[in-house]
């Protein structure tokens, strides 16, 4: 096993060699030829599906508890496709970021300088475990789904026989619409397994895409920690002193590695902003339909055990998106100290606004956005947690009355 995931590293790309063979095993990160057209048609199918899952919900608006359990996975795939389609549509400038990190640890790990070399090996294999984590919880996840309907055949007797009669229809994985009979074999196989690659599919596209943006949100806390020690060492120790050519010049490589944290922290977020607003919205409703379908009248115990591990992986997702923003919001707002926790007192006034300058410059916060009104910060997780509860309390409300 662990054999297996070291063959995933790569020389060229330190922190997302694993990631990058994912995104190209999914068929995000393409490249030219037939194996590009390739990939674009299997999104174009699994599109072609997301709309015949909302053509079923239509059918089932009648039903709340048939509609929501559609609504709580049409609106994960939805996410699904629209993470797909936007990493392809964007694809010129998720290769810059992606590259651009790649170039820049293999400059940093090829000087191996102590203290910074350990720095980044520290978050690479803090990276190397969140993406493995998670996409061991997807994998779980993705197989719950599927075998959701063979463990509520094996679970109960009555519910073999009302089959065998013809009372009750077979179990199904997801709710699509099919232009003929999905409640009976053949039909009902045929709607098995596309709703069973489907998942795959889904699967793949959501734990690739998400480790993806956590190992990119962790480079940027990672390199801002960097970048507080190199300021912090501008001027050297108060012992050892660098000269007035090598602190200016200390000085500008801070600028410079500022300045391309910035550039390439807010092209990443111009292409996870869309996405993340988007999934923020959905999140909300499907952790509300599947609260209200966990407490519902009915649930059956195998029902009750797959929703609740749908909504730990849905909670999860969220979770580990807030929580690494967290970490690049606070760990920007640290790197301005770096400056002035350096030697640079007893120095010359030009050094002395050279640093004033640069503390000044270092004052621009690396906040990753989900739309145009809120950030990507624990907070955040938690008021999409009160408002998710508040429909919850609503919608069941209602339904009692």
């Amino acid at each position: 096993m662990f054999r297996k995931l070291e063959g995933l590293e790569d020389a060229e790309h330190p922190l997302l060699g694993p990631n990058r063979r994912g995104l190209r095993l999914a068929g995000m990160l393409q490249g030219g030829g037939r194996g590009g057209w390739l990939a674009s048609g299997v999104h174009l199918i699994a599109t072609l599906f997301v709309l015949s899952q909302y053509a079923e919900l239509w059918l089932l608006r009648r039903d709340l508890s048939l509609a929501l359990r559609n609504l709580s996975i049409t609106m994960l795939s939805t996410v699904c496709v629209v993470k797909a389609w936007t990493f392809v549509g964007w694809q010129r400038d998720w290769t810059d970021v992606l590259d651009s990190i790649s170039r820049v640890e293999r400059e940093q790990r090829a000087r191996r300088d102590g203290p910074r070399g350990r720095l980044v090996d520290q978050y690479i294999r803090y990276s190397r475990v969140v993406t493995y984590l998670y996409w061991a919880l997807v994998a779980v996840t993705v197989l719950t789904v599927v075998l959701a309907p063979l463990a509520a055949y094996l679970s109960s007797p009555d519910f073999q026989e009302e089959i065998r009669r013809g009372d009750a229809p077979y179990p199904e994985i997801m709710s699509s619409w099919l232009p003929f009979d999905k409640t009976r074999p053949p039909g009902y196989w045929i709607y098995i397994i596309e709703h069973a690659v489907i998942c795959v599919y889904g699967g793949g596209i959501v734990a690739t895409y998400d480790a993806n943006a956590v190992a990119i949100m962790t480079f940027f806390a990672g390199q801002l920690r960097l970048l507080r020690a190199d300021c912090a060492a501008a001027f050297g120790e108060q012992r050892r002193p660098a000269g007035d050519a090598r602190a200016l010049q200390n000085i500008r490589d801070c600028h410079q590695q500022h300045l391309f944290l910035i550039k390439y922290s807010r092209m990443f977020d111009s292409l996870l902003s869309p996405v993340m607003f988007l999934y923020i919205i959905i999140c909300s409703l499907m952790i509300c339909c599947s609260a209200i379908q966990l407490t519902k009248a009915g649930t059956t115990r195998m029902e009750q055990v797959w929703i609740t591990e749908y909504l730990l992986a849905l909670v999860a997702q969220l979770f580990l998106y807030c929580w690494h923003g967290s970490r690049v919001l606070h760990t920007s707002m640290e790197v301005e100290d770096g400056v002035y926790s350096g030697a640079w007192c007893g120095r010359r006034a030009s050094l002395r606004r050279a640093a004033l300058l640069l503390g000044g410059a270092l004052r621009r916060r690396v906040a990753l956005t989900a739309g145009p009104f809120t950030t990507l910060t624990v907070p955040t997780f938690v008021a999409i947690l009160k408002g998710s509860y508040s429909y919850y309390a609503i919608l069941s409300q209602n339904e009692k009355e």
